[in-house]
């Protein structure tokens, strides 16, 4: 606790500089937070950064500067294999993850892999398909004969098996139809209320990922340039100029 009545940050990304390629940083000085019980949403133009402050958080792209801490933990440039079991950070990465030929239970069985314990994964497999009730409709069906937004939801519930205390999903409306992105969105926001979730959302589509969330920050060039409540930038003449097709 930080000595005052505010919580400190699940997560808590401090001047935190990265990149490709050496030399090169892609995003400068990004300073976020995230709190337990919170969703909050990356928004800005492709090639602003998005998804490279998504995979340094995640290990995936090397910090060069700053630092990341997950509930007080330095976890700056954890390795990827380590995030969930170690941090407890899951992901629903943007292109599709899942194993097309195996079963939608199958699926679900991964997203415990490490667990030797069979009747817990079989219990949290029981409470992913509660939350998703059309997921254990399909329990035997193949996932990839799926519709797209049900594939999404079963990336979802894979990533929840592990209870995890943040999942970062990165473009979470990718590819899908604008009625299928209303669902997931609307899902995004069962989940916060029902189980608490906390994520940490990168999103195009920056009027639904703001409207599904509490906070939200916007890059351009690699900078933070807006934050605050998703109401409020959802309000902001700049914001909405220029991500929301207002005038």
């Amino acid at each position: 606790m930080n000595g005052s009545l505010v919580p400190d940050p699940l997560l808590d990304v401090r001047s935190m500089a990265a990149g490709y390629v050496p030399g090169h940083d892609i995003i400068r000085g990004i300073d976020l937070e995230v709190h337990a019980t919170e969703i909050v949403c990356v928004i800005g133009p492709n090639g602003a950064g998005k998804s490279t402050v998504f995979k340094a958080v995640y290990g995936l792209v090397p910090v060069r500067a700053g630092q990341v801490f997950c509930d007080g933990a330095d976890i700056t440039n954890i390795n990827p294999s380590e995030a969930l079991a170690t941090a407890g950070i899951a992901i629903v990465p943007q292109l599709r993850s899942l194993f097309a030929q195996m079963t939608v239970y199958e699926n679900l069985e991964l997203g415990m892999y490490r667990c030797t314990d069979k009747a817990r994964v079989r219990e949290r497999i029981g409470f992913v398909c509660d939350l998703f009730p059309r997921l254990g409709a399909r329990a035997r069906q193949a996932a990839g004969t799926m519709s797209g937004g049900e594939q999404r939801m079963l990336e979802i519930g894979r990533a929840l098996m592990w209870e995890p205390r943040l999942v970062l999903m990165d473009e979470p409306s990718a590819g899908l139809s604008p009625i299928v992105t209303a669902e997931v969105f609307e899902t995004i926001r069962r989940l916060n209320r029902e189980i608490s979730l906390t994520a940490l959302m990168i999103e195009q589509n920056a009027r639904q990922g703001l409207e599904a969330s509490h906070r939200g920050y916007v890059i351009e060039h690699g900078l933070i340039t807006h934050q605050g409540s998703s109401a409020d930038l959802l309000a902001d003449p700049a914001v909405r100029r220029a991500f929301l097709g207002a005038r």
